[in-house]
């Protein structure tokens, strides 16, 4: 039943048809259809388009996993666990983060469609576990859309206040429709730009770290790893040894969070140009980029800042949202530097807003994928002549307009709520991952092909997706235990680390009993659909690469090294 669904879906026939239009016939289609129909005309012959190259594939995988909280939340597992359990807890968790990404690249680089995770769950899985997966994934992008807009707002706090919000959230929406709502490769080259600052704040702060650590500071105090000795295994809720290991869980609470996994790389597979090279090559160097941000800057918060440190732990307390709960921005004061802490909040508030810009885009691709399989209503689905699915991205500006709860101080509430429950969704969406592709790589055991001939193929299976499954569902119910400890109860606090486990089970249940849908045989897994189309496309691409070449074989030396690096 699966198989003919799949066999009659037009997902990837439609977008074969896009790719066949030559680039002089498109533009002219698009310019024509834009002037005498408008951005809203859509049709059902229309779909996404692969237009984003490789230079925007990999700078969006370095934007996916450059976050605000590398630059400021990570102070609060600093201070809860010290410099010791940080370190420990951030290599042990992109360990772990690096493992699954290896594991989805399989998947997105063997079936890039829209939304190639959540796809293979009806595939190898079971349908209504695509149902769960796909809501959970696209209500957790949607919901952080609102919150990393006041985010930007609350940041810029930092320098003034005296303006009114709406101001900056107005501003931020119309970007977000600007840059999602027109053309992708709008998206493709703000993310591009923003990353690249992401880039250069991430790698100068390592750098910094490095000079202020050796003396090179105003102060001209070598003081090296002076915060590591004096309190590394910080003790948390309780005290001894047990205190410690509590703050160990207090640090990987933190890092499950701040470390992003691939599921934001894995949704541009669907309008990625050539995508199997594209996105074999994005998720093989995306993998060192996360280990030398995430442990490089759990290691040099630990080097700047003591957790006991008065600046710090006192803007942890007030809740502060702007730079000053920055563990760089706070070192930075210490040391007397002028100047470079609004340098860094500036950046930081790039990385808020390039955050919520992935968010919305991801939202809006996820929202499409489900109306395409049926699980939403197939008006979502339609784009326009620009390969833009614009309902389901008009349906994520709703989201969006969220954001102007926070102007009135009830309803700031509200929108507090709404995100915070969200958060547990993060930690189920990678559960989710890891049962898919425990059922992909069954399915391909199962029906004799050989791995070696995949386009991509992750470390160490199957062993380390069970490694990851085991780890990753213990932290989704350990991540909140301090609820359950003598005097810790808050009705809040559970709802924040646990209501979203009852909603997953609920929807899964809801779409099992509506569907009466069975888990799959491995053996009979469809494995083949959409592939001939993918095939075709890179028989095109091919081509026209060659065509290019015969016609331009003198590249200068610049266009050599800039094809090698993007």
């Amino acid at each position: 039943m699966l198989k003919e669904k799949f066999s009659t879906k037009p997902e990837l026939t439609q977008f074969d048809d896009t790719v066949q239009i030559s680039d002089q016939t498109s533009s002219t289609v698009s310019q024509d259809s834009n002037l005498k129909n408008g951005l809203l005309k859509t049709s059902e012959n229309y779909t996404t388009k692969r237009t984003l190259k490789s230079r925007h594939v990999q700078l969006i995988a370095i934007g996916g996993s450059i976050g605000t909280g590398l630059f400021l939340t990570i102070s609060t597992g600093l201070v809860n666990g010290g410099p010791g359990n940080l370190l420990v807890a951030f290599t042990w968790w992109t360990t772990i983060i690096l493992m699954l990404t290896t594991a989805i690249g399989e998947i997105a680089v063997y079936l890039p469609t829209a939304s190639p995770f959540v796809e293979m769950a009806g595939r190898a899985v079971d349908e209504a576990l695509e149902f769960t997966a796909g809501w959970n994934f696209f209500l957790m992008e949607a919901l952080y859309i609102p919150f990393e807009i006041t985010a930007c707002n609350t940041m810029v706090h930092y320098w003034r206040s005296d303006y009114s919000p709406a101001i900056a959230f107005a501003i931020q929406i119309v970007l977000y429709i600007c840059f999602n709502l027109f053309t992708v490769r709008f998206y493709g080259e703000s993310e591009f730009y923003m990353s690249i600052c992401k880039l250069l704040l991430a790698v100068g702060l390592l750098f910094f770290t490095f000079i202020t650590m050796v003396g090179g500071n105003p102060k001209h105090d070598a003081f090296g790893f002076r915060h590591f000795k004096d309190h590394s295994f910080n003790e948390y809720v309780t005290t001894g040894s047990l205190g410690k290991f509590e703050g160990f869980l207090a640090a990987w609470a933190k890092a499950s969070f701040v470390c992003c996994g691939p599921e934001y790389l894995s949704m541009v597979s669907g309008e990625a140009r050539n995508p199997r090279k594209t996105m074999k090559t994005a998720f093989k160097t995306v993998i060192y980029r996360l280990a030398i941000f995430y442990v490089g800057g759990a290691l040099s918060v630990g080097i700047l800042v003591s957790c006991k440190d008065g600046k710090l732990i006192q803007a942890i307390k007030n809740g502060s949202s702007d730079g000053s709960a920055s563990p760089y921005v706070v070192a930075v004061q210490n040391l007397g530097i002028s100047g470079l802490p609004d340098l860094i909040e500036a950046v930081i508030i790039i990385s808020a807003f390039s955050a919520g810009n992935g968010y919305f885009y991801c939202a809006s691709r996820q929202l499409y994928s489900l109306a395409e399989r049926g699980f939403a209503p197939k008006l979502l689905s339609r784009c326009n002549s620009k390969g833009i699915p614009v309902y389901a991205a008009l349906v994520v500006v709703c989201f969006a307009m969220l954001s102007l709860l926070q102007l009135g101080k009830n309803s700031a509430v509200v929108l507090n709520w709404i995100v915070s429950l969200c958060t547990g969704a993060q930690l189920l969406n990678y559960g989710w991952m890891c049962i898919i592709y425990i059922g992909f790589y069954r399915a391909v055991k199962a029906q004799g092909i050989d791995r070696e001939a995949l386009p991509y193929r992750s470390w160490f299976q199957p062993y380390s997706i069970y490694i990851c499954t085991f780890f990753i569902w213990i932290d989704i119910f350990v991540v909140g235990y301090t609820v359950f400890l003598p005097g810790w109860w808050k009705t809040s606090d559970f709802l924040f680390s646990y209501l979203m486990i009852f909603v997953n089970l609920g929807l899964f249940v809801f779409w099992k009993l509506l569907k009466k849908t069975k888990m799959r045989i491995p053996s009979e897994v469809d494995l083949t659909s959409g592939l001939e189309e993918v095939q075709k496309h890179e028989e095109e691409i091919l081509a026209e690469e060659s065509e290019k070449e015969t016609s331009n074989n003198n590249n200068s030396l610049f266009s050599r090294i800039m094809s090698w690096v993007f």
